[in-house]
């Protein structure tokens, strides 16, 4: 028995379908992280109980899958219960009944669910041993007493169980990540589960058992199985992890990598000169590891900077150039943001990032220079084009800056207080029009596209009465 701090909302569920004669368990990764006394996100529950019983028991629940998953909103259970939410009210807890799964022909996903009564059997589905874990309150005592206390505080302790029939606990200490079962099996099941290893690896900084990780290897082509969503969704977790380029090396090494991103394996042997000690491929891994960023975007950016080198590889005399290879990495950047299937935003701020990598500063540089570069990467990617600088600094053998880098981000920081859009001029497009006497079309724009023009050159200028002057000039206005 041990004793665990649990939300008041966890320990209602629990206690409402156990008065209602239903078996009860929390389950996944809210285990392991009790276990690791991580703080818990994530509140998934399995029961006999089947999905029709379960929307009977909480209000406003919703079941909309073919996988006995019922979902409650924090907001609605405590209203339900007169609860106290206190940073749940945003939370949806996933009720899973009971099931085994027959047959995975598409490799992600089961043709048949069948309802069960047995937590053993359920477990047994479940991918890793760290994961196929249950906790159960103690006794309906223990649940009893934590419910009253439960009415007036946010979270309770709880007198609770783990069941564990396959030693995930033994693993979990030994931060090891083991297939439940056979682990061919697990992976034809879902191969998504492969890549799914060495997120949570890379998150948790476990090693992959030998027999998992020879499975990974022998199934990696299953991978192609898998919907580009998922996997970009495992690859951008595995990025903002704790161990980006470990995980992104193990994805190389179980051959999943080759599946997914293969471009990259065409810097592997690229050799590099000048300040560099790496060749392309272990400069672009240790770029990611030196990169200070959070943003898995950043990361990714940080990994694929120099994918371009390879193909613009030259070799005269000795002399070793890549002419034009953010242009080649940039064109490599768009095809696999395409691939992977992400957003406009992202896409954008990653294609961005890669082009305008191979920025140079000179203490010559004009204010007016400075700010073209702000306006070529984006405000709201400045700071990120820093940060993948650090890295790549690192991962070719420097120091994480330079007194150039510094100087320079001393001089950027004092332009972002100066215009960098046409948004910042004094005047706007309802002046142009009133100004000329005009009606909305193209030569508003192309006006104020002048004046910004004139603005970037010599901030001093952006004043109302100069700006409302130089719209008659530009517009050959005689009001």
């Amino acid at each position: 028995m041990t004793e665990f701090s649990i939300p008041s909302l966890v320990v209602r569920i629990l206690s409402t379908l156990t008065d209602s004669g239903f078996q009860a368990y929390v389950v996944g990764g809210a285990i392991r992280d009790l276990l690791q006394h991580k703080e818990v996100y994530d509140w998934d529950f399995t029961t006999d109980a089947i999905p029709d019983e379960l929307l009977k028991l909480f209000r406003e629940s919703f079941y909309d899958n073919t996988f006995g998953t019922v979902r409650v909103s924090g907001k609605h259970l405590a209203l339900q219960f007169n609860q106290p939410a206190l940073g749940w009210e945003a939370a949806v807890f996933d009720l899973t009944t009971f099931r085994t799964e027959h047959g995975y022909s598409d490799r992600r996903r089961p043709d048949r669910v069948i309802w069960g009564k047995n937590l053993e059997e359920d477990l047994s589905r479940r991918d890793f041993t760290i994961n196929a874990m249950a906790l159960k309150s103690h006794s309906k005592e223990s649940l009893t007493r934590a419910m009253k206390i439960a009415r007036l505080y946010p979270s309770v302790f709880l007198d609770s169980e783990i069941i564990d029939p396959f030693y995930g606990q033994a693993d979990l200490s030994r931060k090891l990540i083991r297939a439940v079962g056979d682990p061919d099996m697990r992976f034809n099941e879902d191969a998504l589960r492969m890549m799914r290893a060495i997120r949570i690896g890379a998150q948790l900084s476990f090693t992959i058992e030998e027999k998992t990780l020879t499975a990974i290897q022998r199934n990696a082509n299953l991978i192609s199985h898998i919907s580009w969503e998922r996997i970009r969704d495992e690859l951008l977790k595995l990025l903002a992890s704790d161990y980006p380029a470990d995980g992104v090396m193990l994805l190389s090494s179980s051959g999943l990598l080759a599946n997914i991103i293969p471009e990259l394996f065409e810097s592997q042997g690229i050799p590099q000169a000048g300040h560099h000690i790496y060749d392309v491929w272990t400069h672009a891994i240790e770029s990611l590891r030196g990169c200070p960023s959070s943003d898995p975007i950043v990361r990714l950016a940080t990994l694929l900077h120099d994918i371009g080198k390879p193909r613009t590889f030259q070799n005269t005399q000795g002399k070793i150039t890549f002419y034009n290879h953010e242009l080649a990495s940039t064109r490599i950047a768009q095809t696999i943001a395409q691939r992977l299937r992400l957003s406009n935003h992202q896409t954008e701020k990653l294609v961005t990032l890669v082009r305008w990598h191979m920025f140079a500063y000179d203490p010559a540089m004009t204010d007016a220079a400075i700010r073209r570069f702000i306006r070529r990467v984006g405000i709201e990617n400045i700071n990120d084009m820093m940060l993948l600088r650090v890295g790549d600094r690192k991962g070719g053998g420097s120091r994480a800056t330079s007194w150039r880098l510094q100087e320079l981000q001393r001089r950027v920081g004092e332009q972002l207080y100066e215009p960098l859009t046409v948004r910042d001029l004094k005047v706007d497009g309802h002046d142009v029009m009133e100004v000329l006497g005009i009606e909305p079309g193209p030569k508003v724009g192309s006006i104020l596209n002048q004046l910004f023009e004139e603005i970037m050159e010599d901030t001093h200028k952006n004043k109302r009465e100069y700006l409302l002057e130089r719209i008659r000039e530009l517009g050959g206005s005689k009001r």
